[in-house]
């Protein structure tokens, strides 16, 4: 029986999804797990499929001819395994544990054991999460609190440097990550996401209606409603090089990002609050329709691609 199944979702990340199977596979060799690490080619055309199969015969290697997006990419994966409602394998014979790692990581050594103890530690404990870094070294939040208003106004309007970093826009104390003893949290952000497979057969994976962005957010928030506990643990470190698939379409990634918040909004806010998040959704839109204006006022294809994309989001709100 496997300990635990890895699950990584790429697209056009060829060479930095090649690096995370490198630091990853060094770091299971030292492990004790006995692991398989499962990849979604999300219809690449960079030579991500063919790099991975010439390096990495042993990955079980599903390559879509659509972009799925994350959560539909990863569900696939889950599927593959044996989980899902309609399965016939037995619960003790599915892996005890799914990692969900992003292409864009470098994994430092004992992080992917580290945070399976983690995660066996209690009964209780669903859903565990790494510290993560940028590339340079430097601390990167991996853990937040489920998002309210407050985190929509820190979206949209000017605020103080120090309610950025702190409670009131949903970070957690830098103190309790140098800490190095897990604590609880919200979320933990998707680019690692290590579950316990009670917790994947009670809550079903990811709602694929969001292509990209809170997915993890609302999985979570279904994960804590079914009782389970959510840890960042952050003696275990991984580097998270951030956006590298997402960053490359900005437009889009506008749309996808802010149709993805409302729909979580919708999901899991009481009537009211969806409303008032709608009307600052509205608002916020409007004054970067007004910025970008005002500080690019030549026209030109980019700038015309943002305006279009902030409008169609303004449309959206006001449904």
């Amino acid at each position: 029986m496997l300990d635990l199944a890895v699950v990584i979702v790429t697209w056009q990340v060829r060479d930095l999804a090649l690096d995370a199977l490198r630091s990853l596979y060094a770091d299971l060799e030292t492990s004790d797990l006995a692991a398989k690490v499962y990849v979604v080619d999300n219809a690449s055309d960079d030579g991500t499929v063919n790099a991975i199969r010439r390096e990495f015969p042993q990955v079980e290697l599903i390559a879509s001819q659509d972009n799925l997006g994350f959560a539909a990419g990863n569900n696939l994966a889950i599927r593959k395994m044996g989980f899902g409602k309609d399965s016939h394998i037995a619960e003790d014979q599915l892996p005890a544990a799914v990692y969900l790692l992003n292409p864009d990581t470098v994994t430092t050594s004992g992080a992917t054991r580290t945070l399976y103890d983690a995660l066996m530690s209690e009964s209780q404990v669903g859903l565990v999460g790494a510290q993560l870094e940028y590339g340079d070294g430097s601390f990167q939040h991996g853990a937040f609190a489920f998002p309210g208003l407050r985190q929509l106004w820190v979206e949209f309007f000017p605020t103080p440097g120090r309610f950025i970093e702190g409670r009131f826009n949903g970070r957690y104390p830098r103190e309790d990550y140098a800490k190095s003893q897990p604590f609880p949290v919200d979320f933990t952000l998707g680019a690692t996401m290590m579950l316990k497979r009670e917790v994947i057969q009670q809550t079903d994976g990811f709602d694929e209606a969001f292509f990209m962005y809170c997915e993890e957010v609302d999985w979570a928030w279904r994960i804590r409603k079914a009782g389970w506990e959510i840890l960042c643990v952050p003696s275990a470190r991984v580097v998270h090089l951030v956006g590298q698939s997402t960053s490359q379409v900005k437009p889009r990634s506008i749309e996808n990002l802010w149709s993805s918040r409302l729909r979580l909004f919708e999901k899991h806010y009481p009537a009211w609050k969806f409303w008032l998040a709608k009307r600052m959704v509205v608002m916020g839109m409007q004054r970067k329709v007004r910025q970008l204006l005002r500080d690019e006022p030549l026209e030109n294809a980019e700038r015309d691609a943002v305006l279009t994309a902030y409008r169609r989001m303004i449309a959206m709100a006001q449904e």
